[in-house]
């Protein structure tokens, strides 16, 4: 600040006054000082600077107080700051100083080396994308792209291995310790090298029946019946297994409603309408059949009309007529899904509880075909000429019954079965393969030994590779799930529990829910994403191209404990089952009962397990 000053001053004397103002290099450079330190000035502000100057000409030159400060005060220009050198055109022509370089310049110069890069990026994906292409990598990177390995894998799957497997599970079929056949699922798939088996349990709202069977009494003759046709009497309850007196819906409501019975074939919509502009159906009991649509659909179909019960059953002439059910009982799950008490979220330690004993304000029971025939006093179903006449209830006709639901409701363990083998490439993407076992009081019979078995050999197939150093691709998640009979209640629980992980990395769900309902065709569905897939695999093992069925891609055929991965994670599904045909030409829906009894066919309709070997395969 001084030399600036001092060249403002300088500016001020005589043009004689020192002879080195003459010289012109030390012109030109307090010219350029002059420049830097006007700039300083401009930046800490002038205020302070014409302060200061004032003081230090008021003590260097007392003399002179007057002095006129507008020669040494900067302006806000370039023109007011050298008005002297305007003045002295000699003087700007010989010490001229050059403009600051324009931001234009900077601008174009970024530009060139963004357009460089974008150029060099481009070129190395280009380089990049055929250098992948053009060459393949040397070693394949799991078993399904080795056609050697993979048959190797499907020679170790055999019937005598599945067969094994099946009947040692079935001994345990009579146990009520869900916990005893989930040690066992565990011991077997551990000692199969499995990695990471493990229990994981959830406290759960089961519905169960009462040591009391349900009872219908017709009020016309006072007779008593049990839901599977036989009257109540102790005689016949001794004569009789107490899985037949059994017969219950899970979740319905409970209690003893006396109304007139009124029949509403399949409970469709159009039914419904026709019945209620003939007839009051206010607090009165529906006798329905099951199959056709969804039950929970035709049920809250019924609660909206305003009946007060539903007697649910079965129409012999919707079932091949190898199967005789006249007197066999069943169950149905009111239970949308998962534990009734935590809907939406886990029931694991700390979650809080609704109280929802029942799901729906009908009392609803199963009943046996022979205990319709008696309601409408139809003794036998088929005509004479092996015709099927369906059961309907005349309609000049009035039935009053009195029935009597009985239900108790618990808190119970449900235990899953979880084990997985981690993939090479992929171990953040889970292919999950379920099955169900058995669990107390549940009406699926042996189905659930023959979904077990199958889950088993595949591990051991499976396994046999991985322990000479074959991995898959992805991780292979195996599950074995509680609590199916009453609403899929092992699968959602977990499913929801852990509904972040899955919904990001599951690529699609494997069941083997009820792998043989028949022996006559391999019926698969899938998701649409899957249908290639399963077309595949369908073709390879039709042998009668004429029995073969078209691919099934509807979601909601798929039923188990699929549902919670397809309709609420939107996982893709594919399923394997076994068929009769009549079965399959017959009403939907008709897998929604569970029978106690139809589980003994299992090794009638395969006696040597070549069905269950296919399935695996």
């Amino acid at each position: 600040k001084k030399m600036a000053y001092q060249k403002v001053n300088a500016d001020q004397r005589a043009p004689g006054h020192s002879q080195y103002l003459d010289n012109d290099d030390l012109q030109a450079t307090a010219l350029d000082l002059e420049w830097d330190m006007e700039k300083e000035l401009e930046e800490s502000g002038f205020d302070q600077f014409q302060l200061d100057s004032a003081e230090n000409q008021n003590l260097g030159h007392s003399e002179t107080i007057d002095l006129d400060l507008d020669s040494i005060q900067p302006a806000t220009s370039p023109k007011g700051r050298f008005q002297r050198l305007q003045e002295e055109s000699d003087y700007i022509t010989h010490y001229t100083r050059s403009a600051p370089k324009s931001n234009r310049c900077n601008f174009c110069h970024l530009l060139k080396i963004l357009c460089i890069a974008t150029i060099l990026f481009i070129f190395g994906i280009l380089i990049g994308y055929y250098v992948h292409t053009n060459c393949p990598s040397d070693t394949p990177s799991s078993g399904t792209v080795d056609p050697q390995l993979y048959q190797e894998i499907l020679k170790t799957i055999q019937a005598e291995d599945i067969k094994k497997s099946f009947r040692n599970l079935v001994q345990l079929y009579k146990s009520e310790d869900d916990m005893e056949i989930s040690k066992k699922i565990k011991t077997q798939w551990t000692s199969l090298g499995l990695e990471d088996v493990q229990f994981v349990n959830y406290s759960v709202l089961l519905n169960l029946p009462d040591p009391s069977p349900s009872t219908v009494t017709l009020s016309s003759s006072g007779q008593c019946f049990h839901p599977n046709g036989q009257p109540c009497s102790e005689e016949a309850r001794k004569d009789s297994s107490q899985d037949r007196l059994y017969s219950y819906a899970a979740y319905s409501a409970k209690g003893i409603l006396k109304a007139e019975v009124i029949d509403v074939s399949y409970g469709m919509a159009d039914d419904l309408k026709r019945i209620r502009k003939i007839k009051n159906v206010t607090n009165q009991i529906a006798l329905l059949k099951l199959g056709k649509l969804p039950l929970l659909y035709k049920l809250s179909l019924l609660e909206k009309a305003g009946f007060g019960g539903v007697l649910l059953y079965i129409d012999p002439c919707d079932l091949p007529k190898t199967v005789n059910p006249s007197h066999d009982t069943f169950m149905v799950s009111l239970n949308p899904g998962g534990d009734p008490s935590t809907p939406g979220y886990p029931s694991v330690d700390g979650s809080f509880r609704q109280s929802r004993s029942n799901l729906t304000s009908l009392l609803v029971q199963p009943i046996s075909a022979s205990l319709v025939a008696k309601l409408i006093s139809s003794p036998k179903a088929r005509t004479k000429n092996d015709a099927c006449s369906p059961l309907e209830l005349p309609n000049n006709e009035v039935r009053v019954v009195s029935m009597q639901v009985q239900t108790v409701t618990k808190l119970k363990t449900v235990t899953n079965v979880v084990g997985y083998v981690m993939g090479l490439t992929s171990p953040d993407r889970y292919i999950i393969v379920g099955s169900h076992h058995h669990t107390a009081h549940s009406y699926n019979g042996q189905e659930w030994a023959s979904s077990t078995a199958i889950i088993t050999a595949f591990i051991r197939a499976l396994m046999s590779k991985v322990k000479r150093g074959w991995r898959p691709d992805r991780t292979i998640v195996f599950c074995s799930w509680g609590g199916t009979a009453f609403g899929n209640i092992g699968s959602y629980e977990w499913g929801e529990d852990f509904k972040k992980v899955l919904q990001k990395n599951v690529v699609a769900y494997i069941s083997i829910h009820s792998p043989l309902r028949g022996n006559s065709s391999l019926h698969p569905v899938a998701s649409p994403s899957l249908q290639q897939l399963v077309v595949e695999k369908n073709n390879f093992n039709c042998t009668r191209r004429a029995q073969c069925p078209e691919t099934n891609i509807s979601s909601i055929q798929i039923q188990g404990d699929a549902d919670y991965f397809i309709n609420h994670l939107g996982v893709p599904i594919v399923q394997f089952a076994y068929e009769d045909i009549k079965a399959l030409e017959g009403p939907s829906f008709l897998s929604e009962a569970l029978f106690s009894t139809r589980a003994t066919k299992i090794e009638e309709m395969d006696p040597s397990f070549s069905l269950h070997e296919t399935i695996t395969k």
